[in-house]
């Protein structure tokens, strides 16, 4: 799936303990949300037309490239959902539901004025399967509401547990919740500490027709808290059904290479 006519979003905070582990709590202390569960906000890793760094398309489906400088790069496991996105009046009417798949949004562990300069730093540094799973709506009962979030880190032939295996209705905003507040979060957030005026983004992108929105990162294992990447890792996202497999027949599915089958999307990627 071409996905570089798409601006890239992430969603910060949307499940609980993640930005505690990530050392990342203390850049929100002066951002306030409705709701004390309520996510953070949103941040960009990709934007059309954009003359900077986040003009580079980051996403690959295969590979993660480590930076040219020293840095610790940590995988951050997510579902990503590819949204079209209504138009009036300039502004974002709402946001529909297409496809989700597993997604890695790799982020340099460093301080930083903005999240987003974190999360890109050139080609193949995020990742998205090819795998994408058609949705129909984001409601109650729906299809997303039996399928897990689990994330792996392959080393030396190893198999890691990196991320708890997670419900994916388990985030903290999900169905409409959450395409209310991506639809506010498009049209209201402002330039704020650690976040950016989306409105803006969105312009520069052109008023773009889909958005790729990663909707958080799951808590990690002791490993994947403790663990950075290294070239010849490699790193693992899978969003699976949980009515079809569990966690022994995923790891063993992985083990093999056997990354596909219906109600499964598998990110395998090798770190250079």
């Amino acid at each position: 799936m071409k996905l570089d006519h798409a601006i890239g979003l992430g969603v910060a905070g949307n499940m609980t303990g993640h930005l505690e582990q990530a050392g990342e709590a203390s850049d929100f202390v002066a951002v306030e949300t409705k709701e004390a569960k309520a996510p953070k906000g949103m941040f960009p890793f990709y934007v059309p037309g954009h003359t900077g760094q986040l003009g580079a398309f980051p996403l690959s489906s295969d590979a993660l490239r480590l930076p040219d400088f020293e840095a610790n790069v940590q995988i951050e496991p997510e579902v990503a959902l590819l949204l079209d996105l209504e138009w009036k009046d300039g502004q974002v009417a709402g946001v529909h539901p297409r496809a989700f798949a597993a997604y890695n949004d790799a982020s340099i562990r460093r301080p930083a004025a903005k999240i987003s300069e974190k999360k890109n730093w050139g080609s193949a540094t995020k990742g998205v399967s090819a795998a994408w799973i058609p949705v129909d709506g984001l409601q109650p009962g729906g299809v997303m509401d039996s399928y897990r979030l689990s994330c792996f880190l392959l080393r030396d032939g190893t198999l890691h547990a990196y991320g708890e295996d997670s419900a994916v209705a388990g985030y903290s905003y999900f169905h409409g919740t959450l395409l209310d507040w991506i639809a506010d979060r498009l049209n209201h957030q402002q330039d704020h500490g650690p976040l950016e005026h989306l409105a803006a983004h969105l312009a520069t992108a052109g008023s773009p027709a889909q958005a790729v929105i990663s909707i958080g990162a799951t808590r990690y294992t002791t490993v994947g808290e403790s663990t950075f990447l290294k070239a010849g890792d490699v790193s693992i996202v899978v969003v699976y059904d949980g009515n079809r497999f569990d966690d022994t027949a995923i790891q063993a599915r992985l083990l093999a290479g056997d990354d596909q089958a219906a109600g499964l999307s598998v990110l395998r990627q090798r770190v250079q």
